[in-house]
């Protein structure tokens, strides 16, 4: 997801339907790629799919930065590539391609989910950017429905339990890596940033190279396809959407869209895998995302019922919580 400067008086009556239409796009790209990893992981590896994937989006993304002839970031980018690119790009993709060989695609994306949370919790800590009330208690909430998730799948074994385990390190991981993002777009540009950390997160899956290899000359053309298709349209195409539409647009509005994600997880995993979440699982998962909305909620202001109607000021941010989404 990608960060960008806003104007918060923008008029609020006026649709940017192009906007609309990439943060259509971002949110279906994210969505499917749960059920793709969910349907390649079947003959992949974790480490060899998320390579395969990350080798994809680089050449696609570095044609993009061809044609816009972008060239190096600025070295005080780096740092923040460095870091997104292990953490974001590489263990993340890792730890959710094995969480999901364990749990359904719909519980995956409902777990990972806690990442805004934990992208304001870091942001509090490493940014020095405080501790709201409503972060805390909505961070209580997402914990409490985690935990609701991972005891209702008890029963099934401790594989699954280890599933839920994995997602909530993809979501840990993930959220380190947007935090390290936010210093680095400083500097860098959104596809820039975003095409170093994909080829960073390359590199450090490269141990999984022969794995790769060995196991791409085995799997159906199917396998590899969603391979391919991971890295070109929810890598390549979808982190360039997102970046587009947030520039045209307010991050809270952006941020509410990420709230489809699950929903629609859950109907592609149905559809295209037979796989539903439980009636229990998805009440933890409902929780998870209740718990993101509460710390995402702004303060409401007191204020004396007008005698005439007066123009709604323009609602306020919070730069914390610009990353909000589950993105895969």
């Amino acid at each position: 997801m990608q960060q960008a400067s806003v104007s918060r008086d923008a008029p609020r009556t006026g649709v940017d339907r192009l906007a609309v239409a990439a943060a259509a796009v971002t949110v279906v790209l994210w969505a499917s790629a749960f059920v793709a990893i969910r349907s390649a992981g079947a003959e992949y590896g974790p480490g060899a799919l998320a390579l395969g994937r990350l080798l994809s989006g680089t050449v696609v993304l570095a044609v993009l930065c061809a044609v816009r002839r972008e060239g190096l970031p600025p070295k005080g980018a780096w740092p923040g590539i460095a870091a997104a690119g292990v953490l974001w790009f590489g263990a993340y993709m890792v730890a959710l391609n094995w969480g999901e060989r364990l749990v359904d695609a719909g519980t995956a994306s409902l777990v990972v989910n806690i990442g805004p949370i934990l992208i304001a919790l870091l942001g509090g800590w490493l940014l020095k950017e405080g501790f709201a009330p409503r972060l805390l208690a909505g961070m209580a909430v997402s914990f409490a429905g985690a935990a609701i998730v991972g005891l209702s799948m008890s029963g099934d074994g401790g594989s699954p339990v280890g599933g839920v385990l994995l997602c909530v390190v993809a979501a840990i991981t993930y959220a380190f890596g947007v935090v390290s993002q936010k210093p680095a777009l400083r500097h860098a540009s959104p596809l820039q940033f975003t095409t170093w950390a994909c080829a960073v997160g390359a590199v450090v899956c490269l141990p999984f190279a022969p794995q790769l290899v060995s196991q791409a000359a085995d799997a159906p053309a199917g396998a590899t396809l969603n391979m391919v298709y991971l890295g070109v349209f929810p890598t390549a195409i979808a982190f360039t959407t997102w970046g587009y539409a947030l520039a045209r647009t307010s991050a809270g509005k952006m941020g509410a869209t990420t709230y489809a994600v699950p929903a629609l997880v859950v109907t592609m995993s149905w559809l295209f895998l037979d796989e539903v979440p439980g009636l229990i699982t998805l009440a933890g998962g409902v929780l998870c995302l209740a718990g993101v909305a509460v710390s995402r909620s702004t303060r409401s202001t007191r204020r004396p019922r007008p005698a005439a109607p007066e123009a709604p000021a323009a609602p306020l941010s919070d730069p914390r919580l610009i990353d909000a989404h589950t993105h895969d």
